[in-house]
């Protein structure tokens, strides 16, 4: 039997691909923002460095060629690192305010398919001295997990903590036991129940949207997060306390609208990747749950305590494999599969999307300066036109909010919302 072909896009990657459109890009954004210093960046080091450290990560060589019947990756013969590493023109970016914008404008533009599926643009230097690097990949290159590891392998300095090889770290599984056929039939049904046919409320992000984004971003200690988990009666986990947060702030933001939407579900990604991967892997293995967040109730702690208890439920029946397994199955009969993606990603099963992935737990840099803040950001979808992306990086989370501004003007407002939710819960949680 021929060995199948290790250059044809995974599935679950080919399907990602296949969901751009006129309005969808499909790339995330890592905004890195380094320490001030007293001169630019020296872009020719950092691509000198960058290219340096591409051998052994043959996808940041390769392009997607989708003339045949599959779509492959093939080698960029005309690579060129000048093409990747850039410095963006934007010569008038100095506040908070403008790099905002021209992450927004990154994050409408399309990655050139003729070559790699990434680019590092550094921005600034802004009025304090500090510079901001943003990195966008194609999520048919890599999902959050897979993202970070781009990040270790070609842009983080050299640091103390050698890659042995294998990722590890929150959000890194173990191998999944295996379960015989009549145990996973048995499991089944009630992983779709509670996931694709107990509907949410209608949603007030359901509406189409255009190529446009929006951006805002925030920052909370990732410590105080652990305290305020550790302060409740039953287990709750940082991305219980975030998910309380963001429920608080869009309730703040939605104002009296809010009041008639007792529960908004959120979908959560959840990733599958095993610890005996190797870090130099790409390509896409999540799955989802789906959280409901409790936007009725005026009690920050009780909020959190509903979210908590909803969470261990679910990860408890391993809702998020179970319906992994479900789509792989149902993809290899095409129609099917294609009716049931189109159920899971409707407005009704979820209104928006909010992912946490752990980045580096030690400090990082980039050509020597140090990284303060790490922020992710993942473009809306239709009709779920707000995407929340959270990512962490030695003991902060940054929270990045993206919108198409024609349907959900006015983010940087959430992001104030968002700040006024931790504060809240803080207050209640630990004082």
């Amino acid at each position: 039997m021929a060995s199948e072909d290790p250059d044809r896009l995974s599935a679950d990657d080919a399907r990602i691909l296949a969901l751009e459109s006129a309005e969808i890009t499909g790339h995330t954004l890592k905004l890195i923002v380094l320490e001030p210093d007293t001169g630019p960046l020296d872009l020719d080091a950092l691509r000198s460095s960058v290219a340096a450290r591409l051998p052994g990560r043959p996808r940041a060589r390769q392009r997607v060629d989708t003339s045949g019947p599959e779509p492959r990756w093939v080698d960029a013969d005309d690579f060129e690192i000048s093409d990747h590493v850039r410095r963006l023109a934007e010569p008038a970016c100095v506040s908070r305010a403008d790099l905002w914008r021209a992450v927004s404008k990154l994050m409408s533009e399309r990655l050139d398919h003729d070559r790699p599926l990434w680019t590092i643009d550094v921005i600034g230097p802004l009025g304090d001295g500090r510079e901001a690097i943003a990195v966008r990949i194609h999520h048919a290159m890599a999902d959050g997990i897979t993202a970070v590891r781009f990040l270790d392998a070609v842009l983080w300095d050299p640091h103390p903590y050698p890659d042995s090889g294998q990722v590890a770290g929150p959000g890194i599984r173990s191998a999944p036991a295996k379960r015989s056929w009549f145990a996973e039939a048995r499991r089944m049904p009630g992983a779709v129940w509670r996931e694709l046919v107990s509907r949410g409320s209608r949603s007030p992000f359901d509406h189409p949207i255009g190529v446009s984004r929006e951006v805002a971003f925030t920052v909370a200690p990732l410590a105080e997060l652990k305290s305020i988990g550790k302060s409740r009666p039953d287990h709750t986990t940082v991305n219980d306390v975030l998910l309380a947060i963001v429920a608080g702030g869009v309730r703040r933001w939605l104002g009296e609208s809010a009041a008639g939407l007792p529960r908004l579900r959120a979908q959560v990604p959840v990733s599958l990747h095993h610890r005996t991967e190797s870090a130099g892997e790409f390509g896409n293995r999540d799955s989802f749950l789906n959280i409901d967040l409790p936007l009725g109730e005026t009690d920050p702690l009780e909020r959190l305590d509903r979210i908590a208890r909803e969470t261990r439920e679910r990860k408890l029946l391993g809702d998020a494999e179970e319906l992994y397994d479900l789509f792989h199955a149902l993809g290899r009969t095409k129609h099917l599969g294609s009716a049931v993606e189109r159920l899971a990603g409707g407005a009704r099963e979820f209104s928006l999307s909010i992912s946490n992935v752990p980045g580096p737990a030690v400090p990082v840099g980039v050509a020597g300066r140090r990284v303060e803040h790490l922020f992710s950001s993942s473009e809306p979808a239709a009709h779920h036109a707000l995407r929340i992306a959270a990512i962490s990086c030695a003991g902060s989370m940054g929270i990045g909010l993206c919108t198409d501004p024609a349907t959900l003007p006015d983010v940087a407002r959430l992001a104030a919302a968002i700040d006024d939710s931790y504060a809240e819960l803080r207050r209640a949680a630990i004082g």
